[in-house]
């Protein structure tokens, strides 16, 4: 290299400026979910959205760490390991606190369909791997003045090339879609503004909206149908006539419902400070008896939406202290019996967890669902991030995606990630496709996130290796 590499502290520096930019221009859309629903100014909302971006950027700021190391110890060729560190700071990204894998640089090719087909086998962190060996081959033939600066862009186009023809190729052979039972399946968007969900006067309303558009959905050939995220006004289990008309529902149409719906749980009080009830985010699964087949419980809660961290530090957001309910994670992995098969769910932004959805297969789940309600987010770019993740999962896992928001994107994607129906933004949808259940699993789905934890790997390995002194 012409010139010494950065400092630590200069690296550190950079890297987290480079993560400010990457995770504002992301994530903006916070500071109107704040101002909107949390009920804080438009410059507490930017402050505490800004503490969540610095946080997110310290990640970025140890991969420039890193690399600043590696560059002391071998070089310019230490831009070629940037694939293993960029790698394990997304991994960090996910597993520490309860983690924030929004919007992972293997993201970037979720519509790049030849391409996006290698995460059946590596996942999305090895989609991240591929981005970041490209851009670090290019930085590396910019850098050098040698005639062998090439031969890494060069490898690294030819190994775009050949994932890319064998993409375009496991995409039209789409033999996942012929495969499994079918089941036609409907997703509910019923556009709900966020304001009349708090309205009790807007109950009835809300409740009829839904159950007619179940029963428009059964007209049309639905087996399995899905409302989205905390669509029932009143928990299901506390609001007797509601959910007597829900059982109804199922019973009389002969159909399988997925309700949105919280649920409450007495507690034994230890003391007069232990809480009288649990909250949870939670997914009913009505059988077409009537029956409560299954109940499964929101693992991951959603920051400062389900919960406050930090409640002491974080004090001055104490209007969305006062306005959130404090939830309690679910903490086991549950599946849906639906005509004779396995499905499974992940509500709201818990399914940009690749490795719950895995454990989804894992256990069995033979059609992936996802419930959300990204009213909060209004016209931004979040419900299009979101469901773009999503999609991801398809791909990740050979499966169908059934997909139900209450202000949109509801829709369907296959085994291949491609598109089967999406809604529009903020418009009612009913929506019903033919999906399949398949048994049949990826590579990724028995591997898992083994190209994440190599990366974390290497380069733990690689730091130890550049303390010791040359000799």
């Amino acid at each position: 290299m012409t010139s010494r590499p950065p400092s630590p502290r200069r690296a550190l520096a950079l890297g987290i400026t480079t993560g400010a930019f990457y995770f504002w221009g992301t994530l903006y859309w916070l500071v109107q979910t704040m101002t909107t629903f949390g009920g804080l100014s438009t410059l507490t909302s930017a402050f505490a959205a800004l503490l969540l971006v610095a946080y997110l950027a310290l990640f970025p700021g140890f991969f420039a760490v890193f690399q600043a190391a590696f560059a002391h110890r071998w070089g310019r060729a230490a831009v070629l390991l940037a694939p293993a560190s960029w790698v394990a700071t997304e991994m960090g990204r996910t597993y520490i606190w309860d983690g924030f894998p929004w919007e992972l640089l293997g993201y970037s090719q979720a519509t790049v369909l030849p391409v996006a087909q290698i995460a059946s086998i590596v996942g999305v962190y090895g989609l991240s791997a591929l981005v970041a060996f490209v851009s670090a081959a290019a930085a590396y033939a910019a850098l050098g003045s040698s005639s062998t600066r090439w031969r890494p862009l060069a490898s690294a186009l030819l190994i775009v090339l050949v994932i890319g023809v064998w993409g375009a190729f496991r995409v039209r052979a789409h033999r996942l879609t012929t495969v499994g039972t079918p089941i036609h399946v409907a997703v509910l968007q019923g556009n709900i503004p966020q304001e009349q969900k708090w309205d009790p006067a807007q109950r009835g309303p809300i409740m009829d909206r839904y159950i007619n558009m179940t029963r428009e959905a059964v007209g049309r050939g639905a087996q399995f149908v899905l409302w989205p995220e905390s669509s029932t006004p009143l928990p299901y289990e506390q609001d007797p006539a509601d959910g007597a008309a829900i059982r109804r529902l199922a019973q009389q149409s002969h159909i399988t419902l997925l309700i949105g719906s919280d649920q409450v749980e007495p507690v034994r009080a230890v003391d007069s400070k232990a809480p009288e009830v649990r909250y949870y985010n939670a997914a009913y699964l009505v059988q077409p008896d009537g029956t409560t087949g299954a109940i499964y419980r929101k693992i991951h809660l959603v920051p400062f939406g389900e919960y406050v961290p930090l409640k002491r530090i974080l004090y001055f957001v104490g209007p969305i202290i006062d306005a959130v309910s404090d939830f309690t994670p679910g903490d086991s992995i549950v599946m849906l019996p639906v005509a004779g098969h396995l499905a499974s769910t992940a509500i709201c932004y818990e399914v940009i967890y690749s490795s719950l959805i895995r454990s989804f297969v894992e256990h069995g789940s033979e059609l992936l669902t996802t419930i959300t309600n990204d009213a909060w987010y209004g016209w931004s770019s979040a419900a299009y991030q979101h469901w773009e993740q999503a999609s991801m999962r398809a791909i990740e896992e050979g499966r169908y995606l059934a997909r139900a928001a209450n202000t949109g994107i509801s829709g369907f994607v296959d085994p291949y990630g491609r598109v089967m129906q999406a809604s529009n933004m903020f418009q009612s949808a009913v929506m019903v496709d033919e999906l399949r259940f398949i048994k049949e699993r990826t590579i990724y789905s028995y591997i898992g996130d083994l190209v994440g934890w190599l990366g974390v790997a290497v380069t733990g390995l690689l730091l130890v290796i550049g303390r010791r002194p040359r000799l």
